[in-house]
């Protein structure tokens, strides 16, 4: 049976969260927690609306969430300059050897997980992939363009 390269993906991912999970079950953050700090890292400011939709979770989800990293010293809530109503989040020092750990455990896997494929192999399954990021991208932003004329 072949499988579709939906399936594929999704479950290779799935794997490389369960066996990452397991890596870093020591330092009592939870997965979810690891995402929202790794976006964090790489989109420090943003606010909780943008951050829940890239998690895909419920905002009162997020916010019991950001509540525990808040309370644990991980992270700061801001106001946002632009909305008196929304919250901006950052990191504090304290989270920064957590998410080191979490890049060093996840390049570690990723490595093991490409063992026995070459540079030029790993190179070119990144830049596919991407490309198929790029293209659901693509069509999940024209899925929300409002229509022209209405």
């Amino acid at each position: 049976m072949s499988e579709t390269i939906g399936f594929l993906i999704h479950d290779t991912a799935r794997m490389f969260r369960r066996e990452l999970n397991e890596r870093v079950r020591h330092s009592g953050v939870t997965a979810m927690q690891w995402r929202l700090l790794a976006y964090l890292a790489r989109n420090e400011g943003s606010n909780q609306s943008k951050l829940a939709e890239f998690l895909e979770v419920e905002p009162i989800t997020l916010s019991r969430m950001i509540d525990r990293l808040a309370d644990a010293g991980m992270l700061s809530r801001r106001q946002d300059p632009d909305d008196r109503r929304a919250w901006c989040l950052y990191l504090e020092d304290k989270a920064l050897p957590l998410i080191d750990e979490l890049r060093t455990a996840s390049a570690l896997l990723a490595d093991e997980a490409q063992d026995g494929l070459s540079a030029d192999e790993r190179a070119q399954l990144a830049g596919l992939v991407e490309r198929i990021r790029q293209n659901l991208s693509r069509k999940a932003c024209d899925t929300k363009q409002p229509e022209q004329g209405a």
